[in-house]
């Protein structure tokens, strides 16, 4: 039975509703201050049960704090998931038709593509079969800057990917709309688009690179988990949690 939401629980879905993806470490320190000035218990290992009393009240309501990985840097995020709709139409308040559109567009383009990118000029070569109102040039250059801002893209080097915040609030939705190109990693079963794939073609399992980070730690011989063929990738190092983390 789900406990009674108290202040502590209150002023912390507050602040998650402002920061909308918090990482770990800053969630942990969150529950500890929200505790503290609430004059309540600070249990650190309850954090979990702190997290469901909350998201017991806020199903009602369509919403969930939903726990994620980013693929960036294997960090584990909590994201303040709106669960009205089960596709980007949930964005409709904040987003035109159109836009809405070139963002399916381009979250078409970075699923079914072979490295989970799409370029800049593939996406706005995309404008030119939309269905609704076509976007000009600038206006798709000044939508892609608003989606990395709002932290649903993220862009380096004129390529984008799906941010951690999209990837944990829209894994529903990828995993039934893109069940032909879904890539789902070996490791921690979720979907995966930044990730290696065994070579050997009767095997091709997926996995995360900071999960190859953390399964090969330590191993002389990296062999595949699947197949037991060598994993002939470089393995990235594991990456320690910074303030600055990418999101």
């Amino acid at each position: 039975m789900a406990r009674q939401m108290g202040d502590s629980h209150r002023r912390f879905l507050q602040t998650m509703m402002i920061n909308g993806i918090t990482d770990e470490h800053a969630v942990k320190t969150l529950h500890q201050h929200c505790c503290e000035v609430s004059k309540t218990p600070h249990t650190p290992d309850k954090l979990d049960e702190f997290i469901d009393t909350i998201n017991s009240k806020l199903q009602p309501l369509f919403m969930q704090i939903r726990k994620g990985m980013s693929e960036v840097n294997g960090h584990q995020y909590y994201v303040l998931v709106n669960m009205a709709e089960t596709d980007v139409t949930r964005m409709s308040s904040d987003y035109a038709d159109n836009e809405l559109e070139l963002f399916r567009r381009t979250v078409d383009l970075i699923v079914c593509s072979e490295n989970g990118k799409a370029s800049s000029t593939d996406i706005l070569n995309s404008t030119d079969t939309m269905t609704t109102k076509k976007l000009k040039k600038s206006e798709t250059e000044h939508l892609l800057s608003r989606l990395v801002h709002d932290k649903w893209l993220c862009e380096k080097r004129g390529e984008y990917t799906l941010s951690t915040r999209c990837i944990i609030e829209m894994e529903p939705y990828i995993r039934s709309m893109y069940q032909e190109h879904l890539k789902v990693c070996h490791i921690c079963h979720s979907v995966a688009f930044q990730c290696q794939i065994c070579e050997n073609p009767t095997c091709g399992i997926k996995i995360h690179n900071p999960c190859v980070a953390r399964y090969f730690k330590g191993r002389t011989e990296p062999r595949c988990p699947a197949c037991d063929d060598f994993w002939p990738h470089e393995i990235p190092e594991v990456r320690r949690l910074h303030s600055q983390s990418k999101r």
